[in-house]
C-alpha cells in the first residue's frame, strides 16, 4: 500500500442494509462523522432475505424511520403459514395447515431487497456518508487501537484509505472473518438452498381457488397471499414470498442429511420446479408459473459464524458476522442487533470510554446469542419439520416465546433494547433450556417415526389456526395448550425414543455420509 491515503473516521465495507443502517446510526449519534461506504455493486439486484419479522420491522420502521416508505413501496406481511402433505393428500384443501386465523397485530413486511437496500443506502448518503461504487476491496490491514488501512480497486485505480474503524458489512463474503481465519462452517447444520423469482404463481386469495375449494377458502378470516407461505416436506421447506408488482420469490431449503437434491440433467430452475411440483400445494400454485431464468440461484452449507465479532478498530455486522438459517427469517433480526450494537461500540470509543471490557462483552454476547439461538431453535429442526402435529406445537411455542421474550423488548424499551441480542439476558437464559428441550424431543420423535415409516400420519386435513399473540404476559395462557399437547405426545409415543438419541444420530450421520457431494 502507498503511504498517502485519505483518512476517515469509519469505513463501511458493504452498502446494503447492514452497512447503510450502521452508517445511518453512527451519523445520527455522531454528527459530522466522516464515514465512507465501499459498495462492490454498481446497482443492487434482487437477493434473498425479503421477509421481515417483528423485531426487524421495528428496527426498519421506528429506528431507521422508514414506515411510510415501507407501506408505500412494499407489502405488509400477514405472518407465517405452513402446508403439509402425505400420501393421502391429493389437493390443496386436503393439505394440513398451520397459520393465523386473523390479520396480524404487529407490522412486518415483504421486501423487494433491491429497491429497499438502495433506499437505505440513499438515506445514509443524505445523512452525510460518502459512497464509492462499484469497488473491490483488495487488502485490509488491522491495527488494534490504531489506524486501519483498506486498499480497493475503483475503476482502473487502486486507492488506499485509512480509518479508526472498519465496519465489515460484506454479507456472506464475510471479508474479515475469512481473511483473519475466524470464519467457521456450522457443520451441525448442513443445509442447502435453491431459489428463483416467478411470474404466474396463483393467488392464494383468488376467486378461482375459492370457487374450487370453498371449504378451504372460508376456513380463515385473514389473507393467505401476503403471508410467507411455507410448503413443507420431510427434511425440507420452501418459502413463497410475494413482492410488490406481482413477482413471487420461491425457494427450497433442505437438510442434506435427509434430502437428496435431484441430480438429473437440465436447468436448475426446471429441477426446482419439478421438486416443488411433487407436493400437491406446489403443484396447484405453480401450474402456470414460470421462473426468471436470469434469477435462479443455488447455495449449499448455508450456516456459518465468526469466532470474533469485534476488536478495537473493527466490528462485523449482519451476514458478515454469522448466518443460521432462513427459516423464521432471523437474518434481518440479526442485522438489527448487530448494527445497533456496532454503532454503540464505535460511539462509546469516540466518547473516550475504555474499550477492552466493551469489546470482550460484545464478542461474548454475540457468540452466546448465535450458538444459543441455533441450539434452541434450529438444531435438527428439519428432522420434524414435515410433521403437522409436531410443527403445530413447536410453531406456537416458538412464536409465543419470541413475542414475549424478544419482540416485547424494543416495544417496551425502544432502540436501546437492540444492544442486547437474544439469549444473553438472565431471563432468556432461563427459557433457553425449555426451547432446546422441546425442539430436540420433537426431532427424536420424528427420527423414530422415520425408522418406523410412520411419518406424516396427521398431515391430511388438519388445521391449526392461531388467534394471534400480543405483547401482554396474559398471552402465556396461549402456550398452555401446546405444552399439554407436547406432554400427550410424550405419553402416547415419545417415551419410545427416550433411550435412542445416540443411535438415531448415528443413523442420520450415516445417511449424510452417503449423500453425493
Amino acid at each position: 500500500m502507498n503511504n498517502e491515503a485519505a483518512v476517515y473516521d469509519v469505513v463501511v465495507i458493504g452498502g446494503a442494509l447492514s452497512g447503510a443502517a450502521t452508517a445511518t446510526l453512527l451519523l445520527r449519534s455522531n454528527p459530522g462523522l466522516n464515514v465512507l461506504i465501499l459498495e462492490k455493486s454498481a446497482q443492487f439486484t434482487r437477493r434473498v432475505g425479503e421477509a421481515t419479522v417483528e423485531v426487524s420491522a421495528f428496527f426498519m420502521g421506528r429506528v431507521l424511520g422508514m414506515t411510510k416508505y415501507l407501506n408505500e413501496c412494499h407489502l405488509v406481511k400477514q405472518g407465517l403459514r405452513f402446508w403439509f402433505t402425505n400420501d393421502d393428500v391429493k389437493s390443496l384443501d386436503d393439505a394440513g395447515e398451520v397459520g393465523g386465523h386473523y390479520q396480524v397485530r404487529l407490522p412486518s413486511y415483504q421486501l423487494d431487497r433491491a429497491t429497499f437496500d438502495e433506499e437505505v443506502l440513499r438515506r445514509a448518503c443524505v445523512a452525510g456518508a460518502k459512497l464509492l461504487r462499484p469497488v473491490s476491496v483488495t487488502k485490509v490491514e488491522l491495527n488494534s487501537g490504531g489506524e486501519q488501512r483498506i486498499a480497493f480497486r475503483h475503476g482502473e485505480a487502486i486507492e488506499t484509505v485509512c480509518a479508526r474503524w472498519i465496519v465489515d458489512a460484506s454479507g456472506v463474503a464475510a471479508l474479515l472473518a475469512r481473511k483473519e481465519g475466524w470464519w467457521r462452517q456450522n457443520t451441525d447444520h448442513p443445509t442447502a438452498a435453491a431459489w428463483s423469482r416467478w411470474k404466474g404463481v396463483k393467488d392464494w386469495d383468488s376467486y378461482e381457488l375459492a370457487e374450487k375449494y370453498p371449504r378451504w377458502a372460508s376456513a380463515i378470516c385473514g389473507i393467505r397471499g401476503t403471508a410467507t407461505n411455507h410448503v413443507i416436506g420431510d427434511g425440507w421447506w420452501s418459502w413463497w414470498i410475494p413482492l410488490k408488482g406481482g413477482d413471487v420469490s420461491v425457494g427450497v431449503v433442505f437438510d442434506q442429511r435427509l434430502v437428496q437434491w435431484p441430480q438429473t440433467e437440465g436447468k436448475l430452475g426446471e429441477r426446482l420446479k419439478a421438486f416443488l411440483m411433487q407436493h400437491p400445494v406446489g403443484r396447484e400454485m405453480l401450474a402456470d408459473a414460470e421462473y426468471d431464468e436470469s434469477d435462479v440461484h443455488w447455495r449449499k452449507n448455508l450456516a456459518y459464524y465468526s469466532t470474533t465479532f469485534a476488536g478495537d478498530g473493527f466490528v462485523l455486522v449482519g451476514d458478515a458476522a454469522a448466518f443460521m438459517d432462513p427459516f423464521y427469517s432471523p437474518g434481518m433480526d440479526w442485522i438489527s442487533f448487530t448494527t445497533t450494537s456496532a454503532a454503540e461500540l464505535i460511539t462509546a470509543q469516540r466518547r473516550g470510554e475504555p474499550m477492552a471490557k466493551r469489546i470482550e462483552r460484545h464478542n461474548r454476547d454475540f457468540s452466546l446469542s448465535y450458538h444459543s439461538w441455533f441450539q434452541s431453535v434450529y438444531k435438527d429442526k428439519y428432522e420434524y419439520m414435515g410433521e403437522w402435529d409436531l410443527m403445530s406445537i413447536a410453531f406456537r411455542l416458538d412464536l409465543g416465546l419470541y413475542y414475549l421474550g424478544i419482540v416485547s423488548q424494543p416495544f417496551k424499551f425502544g432502540a436501546k433494547a437492540l444492544v442486547s441480542p437474544p439469549f444473553t439476558s438472565p431471563m432468556s437464559r432461563l427459557v433457553f433450556p425449555f426451547i432446546r428441550a422441546y425442539n430436540q424431543r420433537f426431532a427424536a420423535i420424528a427420527r423414530r417415526r422415520r425408522r418406523a415409516r410412520s411419518l406424516g400420519k396427521a398431515n391430511r386435513g388438519h388445521r391449526c389456526l392461531i388467534p394471534g399473540f400480543t405483547l401482554k404476559w396474559t398471552d402465556l395462557r396461549l402456550l398452555l395448550r401446546p405444552v399439554a399437547q407436547w406432554a400427550w405426545i410424550e405419553v402416547t409415543e415419545g417415551w419410545r425414543s427416550w433411550r435412542q438419541p445416540r443411535k438415531a444420530r448415528a443413523m442420520a450421520d450415516g445417511a449424510a455420509n452417503s449423500m453425493p457431494a
